[in-house]
């Protein structure tokens, strides 16, 4: 029998482990855009550690290892910004960055009324695209990150339905 992932907020003591599994998960990333600097690569776990303890962060757990992260917070006109979310690359394409995305959206809502989400990925990470397309994110303009990677800036808001159908 198999165990169950579990979401839950993420503690102090999560830290190395969420540095660890970031830097595992945006392998595949830095390939894609050929820049091993891209900044999931080169945060700190000073940061990381900081990021727990003033932002949102969920962690997705298998017993007692870290397979999956985002980070969350709400900037001043009410707008929760989403980044980070990665997933151990033996557990993707199974939903597991969908659920972490879920509850990184009610989690902004409940705890810090975010009235609409924000975020970014790689303009070639065609498999994020998809999640958040599916997610009701839509396209709403372009940025080069301080990495050089060129992001592809995505919103909805927090009163849209979680998935929208597909035909």
């Amino acid at each position: 029998m198999g165990m169950s992932v579990i979401i839950s907020a993420a503690t102090a003591q999560d830290a190395e482990q969420i540095l660890k599994l970031q830097y595992l998960s945006f392998q595949s990333e830095a390939e894609l855009y050929g820049n091993y600097r891209i900044d999931p690569l080169v945060q700190t776990l000073d940061s990381v550690r900081t990021e727990i303890a003033t932002n949102l962060v969920f962690v997705a757990r298998l017993g007692d290892e870290v397979v999956g992260s985002v980070r969350g917070s709400t900037d001043q006109d009410g707008t929760g910004q989403i980044g980070r979310l990665c997933v151990h690359p033996r557990l993707q394409g199974h939903g597991l960055g969908a659920r972490l995305l879920r509850a990184a959206e009610s989690g902004l809502v409940d705890e810090q009324s975010a009235t609409r989400f924000r975020l970014h990925t790689g303009h070639r990470s065609e498999s994020n695209l998809r999640l958040y397309q599916r997610a009701g994110y839509a396209r709403v303009g372009n940025e080069t990150g301080q990495d050089g990677v060129r992001m592809i800036l995505l919103e909805k808001d927090a009163t849209a339905p979680t998935y929208a159908a597909s035909a």
